[in-house]
């Protein structure tokens, strides 16, 4: 088939660029509009931008002028959202009421009755929602979300386990990469030399979001699991990765061995498919006790599978184990592609 066009709202920002890293040169998919603020409006990309990234930008993208993002001004009906979070919020439903189909990486709409929010190995069927989204609003187009980049790679390495044993809680302490907070971020004299906090909001996602992804998809309704999850969030001085110490008790009991055989064959729709972008192995088990690493180990699978190591009786609950994953790559930019993959796939979008 020919590539579809998609486009990218917030082109300049962190995730942007990401965004634009990861699309350009996309067996399916192709860059037709760059969309941005007031600011960056009717200049050439590569004039607008400050480029962030280790990759090189792209010469083709870096010629491309810069449209303003509203609706009415991108040609492709496929765009990948990397707005903030309030900005989405007012202009997410604006394209989607103008028939384009939205891959979102904002929060604002993840915990929406009507909004499917995605990690394609998990919840596949959760898109269908998007018919009922259309007819209850009334919208050609659509809103699906990627989760936040830490919920993603903790539902990455809890969902193998709830397949084999269930889980009935979850505890998880996050060491967070500075670039999640986006460019310019944390100020370094915050982060240098230092560990920062996360407000409760961060901690709130990562403690509900799980739910709705791992939960069920009937008669138009969100279903969330019955588990419980408690999350403490902290910003480090790390580039990029996500690190996570994670507790579980399990419903049923498992040894060392089925934990790691469990990680191990995971291997859901989205490899079973060969999506362009679906990390096979999605969940890799490093050995040794002092793995995974972010500098080791966050580009794992292309950045997007979930690393996982260092598992061991756990005190409290069953087992502990590390994880770790790529927070911009699958956790942000590269979680929206897979999704947009699996609904052409399945024919939601069309050439």
């Amino acid at each position: 088939m020919s590539k579809i066009p998609v486009g990218i709202l917030g082109a300049t920002g962190a995730v942007g660029q990401r965004f634009i890293s990861l699309v350009a040169g996309h067996p399916w998919f192709e860059i037709t509009d760059l969309l941005a603020s007031e600011r960056s409006a009717g200049k050439r990309y590569g004039d607008a931008v400050k480029w962030i990234l280790d990759t090189p930008l792209p010469r083709q993208i870096a010629d491309m002028p810069v449209k303003l993002g509203r609706a009415g001004e991108a040609d492709a009906r496929v765009l990948f959202s990397a707005l903030p979070s309030g900005r989405a919020k007012e202009m997410e439903p604006l394209f989607a009421a103008a028939g384009h189909y939205i891959f979102s990486n904002a929060s604002a709409y993840r915990m929406a009755a009507d909004v499917p929010l995605v990690i394609t190995e998990v919840n596949p069927d959760h898109v269908a929602m998007v018919r009922v989204q259309q007819e209850r609003r009334g919208w050609e187009g659509f809103i699906v979300c990627n989760a936040n980049c830490t919920t993603t790679h903790l539902v990455g390495a809890l969902h193998p386990l709830d397949l084999a044993f269930g889980i009935d809680k979850a505890f998880v302490a996050t060491l967070q990469a500075a670039s999640g907070a986006g460019y310019p971020g944390v100020p370094s004299l915050d982060l240098i030399d230092n560990v920062v906090p996360h407000d409760f909001g961060e901690e709130h996602k990562v403690e509900t979001e799980p739910l709705k992804i791992m939960g069920g998809y009937a008669d138009g309704a969100f279903i969330p699991a019955d588990f419980k999850i408690s999350a403490h969030c902290h910003r480090v001085p790390v580039i990029d990765g996500h690190f996570e110490a994670v507790s579980v008790e399990l419903h049923s009991k498992a040894s060392a061995d089925d934990m790691v055989e469990a990680f191990r064959s995971y291997r859901r729709l989205p490899q079973e498919l060969g999506l362009p972008s679906a990390p096979d192995p999605a969940v890799v088990v490093i050995d040794g006790m002092f793995r995974p690493q972010p500098r080791l180990d966050r580009m794992i699978g292309k950045g997007m599978a979930t690393a996982v190591g260092r598992i061991r009786p756990c005190n409290l609950l069953d087992w502990r184990f590390s994880l770790l994953g790529h927070n911009t790559i699958r956790g942000a930019a590269g979680g929206s592609i897979l999704n947009a993959e699996l609904m052409v796939h399945q024919e939601y979008i069309g050439n």
